[in-house]
């Protein structure tokens, strides 16, 4: 009887630890960054459209930015209660998409009051400056590449859906897919002109404005958006089947990226497991 009963007991036990892991908060992990040192840049181009020019210089801080496209598995875990559905729903890994500018504020708001950080939207020349591979830039006219095949999913090899994050080669700074899969929102105001008046020093765009910057180009469309400097807009109240969006966070310390990788996590949750068995059973 006390054989069962301590049987009993040792299971009952587990079953609570597991259900405590998974409402932990370190469940939800920061994102992978990849650390950009700033600098100076050519920002826009002579061979694009008039809302490209003039091609004007900008210095920018450091800044980290999402090595991947926040995916449908990091919406989720934060958004629980976001009921529409992305067109390809069903990919953990592939881009979160039909996310509108306003429902990514809400989500950036969510993740940073679980994690203590402060992650944000990329302004729209921290993005150019990381697509071009940032001081580590080979000039290349797609991110990573001057071939966009190599780099994007895109019209003519897309099958018309997203694909996981990852699978096409990365650029000079290991940013994946800042070409093609999807349109990313940026947190600028899109102005036309803006780029006549834009100051030098970490640029953020128009005070106001009717439409939101996205870039990159997407699975949806052929060329439009994929050049690295490729200016496009979008309503910010709309979800779109082919926007999704990659996160930004000061860079306060180059050598603390602040990522909880596979192999940590699971070796944080091995040791919250013994402490716990200790606590309750004592061993």
């Amino acid at each position: 009887m006390l054989i069962m009963f301590g049987i009993l007991k040792y299971v009952a036990i587990t079953c609570l630890f597991f259900l405590w892991l998974q409402l932990i908060p370190a469940q939800v992990a920061n994102p992978d960054m990849v650390f950009v040192r700033g600098g100076k840049f050519k920002m826009g181009s002579i061979y694009g459209g008039s809302d490209e020019k003039p091609v004007h210089g900008v210095v920018l801080d450091d800044f980290y930015i999402g090595r991947f496209e926040v995916s449908q598995r990091e919406w989720r875990l934060i958004m629980e209660g976001d009921t529409s559905k992305c067109y390809f729903e069903g990919c953990d890994s592939c881009p979160v998409e039909r996310v509108s500018w306003f429902n990514v504020q809400e989500y950036i708001g969510k993740l940073n009051e679980k994690t203590g950080m402060n992650y944000r939207l990329p302004t729209e020349a921290e993005w150019e400056f990381a697509a071009r591979g940032g001081l580590l830039s080979k000039g290349f006219r797609y991110s990573g590449s001057n071939a966009d095949t190599n780099v994007a999913w895109r019209v003519g090899n897309s099958d018309s859906k997203t694909h996981p994050a990852g699978r096409k080669k990365p650029n000079e700074l290991g940013i994946y897919d800042m070409t093609g899969n999807v349109f990313e929102w940026c947190a600028d105001w899109y102005s036309p002109t803006w780029y006549q008046v834009s100051p030098i020093k970490n640029p953020a765009g128009p005070e106001e404005g009717v439409f939101r910057i996205i870039r990159g180009g997407s699975w949806f469309y052929d060329r439009a958006g994929l050049l690295t400097t490729d200016r496009e807009k979008a309503n910010p109240s709309f979800r779109y089947g082919y926007v999704g969006f990659r996160l930004v966070r000061p860079a306060v310390d180059k050598n603390q990226p602040f990522v909880i990788h596979e192999k940590n996590a699971r070796d944080s949750a091995e040791a919250k497991k013994k402490a716990f068995y200790k606590k309750f059973i004592g061993h």
